[in-house]
């Protein structure tokens, strides 16, 4: 099968485009690592079976989880049931009970395989959500499934708190409340407006130094409780802040889609660890650079990460939001999924020159891993639209 196919371009005009990329082996056992690396995975849709992909998506279970393997097999963690999975874009609360039931399930058949779950507020109707009072029975019913499955809790950012809070006290409060009834320790959450927009002024501040006092306050306050909190603000000299004043024993985790390999290398004396959706996308190659990292081979984690970053500024570009559906597009080129349909149907919301340009990328990071049947997969998407 040749590798040539056409792919449109930004100015109305088609190229024939010819594969270069060299896909990265797979390691021939877990890989171990010197950064904790969680990757936050994606659910697979199931078109046979959807009939309202909009309000009640049908979800292909075997498929998601065999995705969860593939990620395990790597050395990974896996952040369970996060905006990655569509948590709140077509993933609603009972859908992410079952994802976190049958993922803790699995990770139990599996030696070494660890995993913690999103836990938030999203099945809070806003209409009934009016007090602190009752974003902290939200938490509490979601951070109480989780640990009752046998899980351990990212505490998610929350729409409804970022609606009703009023001071960086009404925060305090909230956090406050949860963390002292925790069984384990949590990750916190600090996801930026890019990501979603109904969480501006996080943290009861718009600017970030008053946002970073609150959090760290509540950090500090309970920092039994809090195994580290996870960045995504899009911006590398925020998290470089943020993780310069935790306080010993607490970690950054980056998830900084656009900075991640410099923030996990760190400036020789402070590095990140990783939560990050790009991860589902790009699993070989990081997994290949966080061993080569953790064997202290810094020429070869640069060689590999590096130019995955581009790929993955694109797949998160603006709107952040829906960083997903590139995700998901590569898990398909890749074989992981037979089709191209994501709940809600979330592959339309990006258009053919963002794919095209996704392909091209992927292609020269090395993240297309078979690509006989990725060129068979863009050429049908190709044709579909019409080119």
């Amino acid at each position: 099968m040749s590798d040539a196919l056409l792919l449109p371009r930004a100015d109305g005009t088609v190229e024939t485009y010819h594969l270069s990329g060299t896909p990265i082996a797979r390691p021939a056992s877990v890989p171990r690592f010197s950064r904790i690396a969680y990757a936050a995975a994606h659910v697979v849709s199931d078109p046979l079976r959807d009939l309202q992909p909009w309000g009640n998506p049908a979800i292909d279970w075997d498929t998601t989880l065999a995705f969860r393997h593939h990620l395990w097999s790597l050395g990974f963690k896996i952040a369970e049931a996060m905006d990655t999975s569509q948590r709140g874009m077509g993933l609603d609360w009972a859908g992410a009970q079952e994802l976190i039931r049958r993922s803790l399930a699995e990770a139990r058949t599996v030696e070494g395989a660890d995993l913690a779950c999103g836990a938030g507020t999203d099945h809070l109707a806003p209409e009934n959500t009016r007090s602190l009072d009752d974003v902290i029975k939200g938490y509490e019913e979601q951070v109480g499934f989780v640990e009752k499955q046998g899980g351990r809790s990212i505490m998610m950012a929350s729409r409804a708190l970022a609606r009703i809070a009023r001071s960086p006290d009404d925060y305090r409060k909230v956090y406050g409340h949860i963390l002292s009834q925790t069984k384990d320790k949590v990750v916190l959450h600090w996801l930026g407006n890019m990501f979603d927009p109904q969480l501006r002024g996080y943290w009861g501040s718009e600017n970030f130094e008053t946002a970073l006092e609150t959090v760290l306050s509540i950090i500090e306050e309970n920092k039994a409780k809090v195994e580290g909190i996870k960045i995504s603000l899009l911006d590398n000299a925020c998290e470089v802040a943020l993780r310069n004043r935790l306080p010993d024993g607490v970690l950054c985790f980056t998830g900084d889609d656009f900075n991640y390999a410099e923030l996990i290398e760190g400036d020789g004396e402070k590095y990140s660890h990783a939560l990050l959706g790009i991860f589902d996308a790009v699993a070989p190659s990081a997994s290949k650079a966080l061993a080569a990292l953790a064997e202290g081979d810094v020429e070869t984690f640069r060689s590999v990460i590096e130019p995955t970053v581009p790929l993955s500024r694109k797949i998160f570009e603006t709107p952040t939001q829906y960083y997903k559906a590139g995700v998901v597009f590569l898990a398909w080129l890749n074989g992981h999924q037979k089709h191209f349909t994501m709940p809600a149907g979330m592959q339309s919301a990006r258009g053919v020159l963002h794919y095209a340009d996704i392909f091209r990328l992927a292609d020269k990071a090395n993240v297309l891993d078979r690509p006989e049947l990725a060129v068979e997969h863009m050429k049908a998407f190709m044709t579909v639209q019409g080119i």
